[in-house]
């Protein structure tokens, strides 16, 4: 149990600390570090599979068209998520991406319900509609929907959606999915080098480090959630996830000064309101299972 607890709330942490690895390639354009994190990750992890000799799944994979179709969709999401997210850090809404985060796990219900046809309980929907509130609050008083935050809510919870169906693990699925993804990254790049828009050869060596850094970034804390989920009930697992917004909005609003007012805390208040309904109803609801 300590062994997943500090696998997990590595995981998150590191997550959480996204924003300053990302602010250090403030420089270099958010496509561009989309598409070197798509390569590098994938030289990573084939590393992780050739040294653990985990390739049988791949030709598995290779005989499943709708596996394959299922992980085209899920990576196309990922890169989208990815590229709103540096987007936001490089362009001051720190604290936008942080409420996407905390309203993830209100959306992935929503989706449940939209996609699944899965039945919400009283509560469930109380906090649903609580966070409503707080994202109609923040709407009206900035005069346009939280787009930033709805973005990525929705684009991470529709991956969620479609990894928690799929066949493949967290490391193979992640390598499928770079795997894919690869090829139109390559093509992009060539194609930024001879229009002389590339700047991974323009940059400082440290820049180049970062940059080829994002493939173990991007792996290891996923690795290591991975360990960490199988050893600890789904339940602390939810309650350790709210590290990664917090931190983020801790580093957007400390850091780097984010506007915080009145109002916006306002909103997030509302959004915290619902998310400790839902938390506090997905407790109750196990400990009643563990008693029958």
């Amino acid at each position: 149990m300590r062994t997943g607890i500090l696998f997990a709330a590595t995981a998150y942490t590191t997550w959480g600390l996204f924003p300053l690895y990302f602010k250090a390639l403030q420089t270099i354009p958010p496509e561009q570090i989309v598409l070197h994190r798509i390569v590098w990750s994938l030289v990573f992890l084939t590393i992780v599979l050739i040294r653990r000799r985990q390739w049988a799944w791949l030709g598995e994979v290779a005989r499943k068209p709708k596996v394959l179709v299922g992980f085209a969709a899920s990576a196309l999401l990922l890169s989208v998520n990815w590229l709103i997210y540096i987007w936001a850090v490089q362009n001051g809404r720190v604290v936008d991406a942080s409420l996407g985060y905390f309203i993830n796990p209100l959306v992935s219900v929503l989706l449940g319900l939209l996609l699944l046809g899965e039945r919400l309980r009283p509560m469930q929907w109380t906090a649903i509609g609580v966070a409503v509130a707080g994202v109609a609050w923040l709407t009206w008083q900035s005069g346009q929907l939280p787009w930033v935050a709805l973005s990525l809510a929705v684009t991470f919870g529709l991956y969620g959606l479609l990894r928690k169906t799929a066949v493949l693990g967290a490391l193979e699925g992640l390598a499928l999915e770079t795997l894919l993804l690869f090829p139109f990254a390559m093509i992009w790049l060539a194609v930024l080098s001879f229009e002389h828009r590339t700047v991974f050869f323009d940059v400082s060596f440290h820049l180049q480090a970062l940059l080829t850094a994002a493939g173990p970034i991007t792996a290891i804390p996923l690795l290591l959630f991975a360990s960490g989920a199988r050893r600890i009930p789904l339940s602390l697992l939810g309650m350790l996830q709210y590290i990664v917004p917090t931190l983020q909005l801790l580093i957007g609003v400390w850091m780097y000064h984010e506007p915080f007012g009145e109002a916006r805390l306002t909103g997030f208040a509302l959004i915290w309101s619902a998310l400790a309904v839902y938390s506090l109803e997905s407790l109750w609801q196990n400990w009643k299972r563990k008693e029958k």
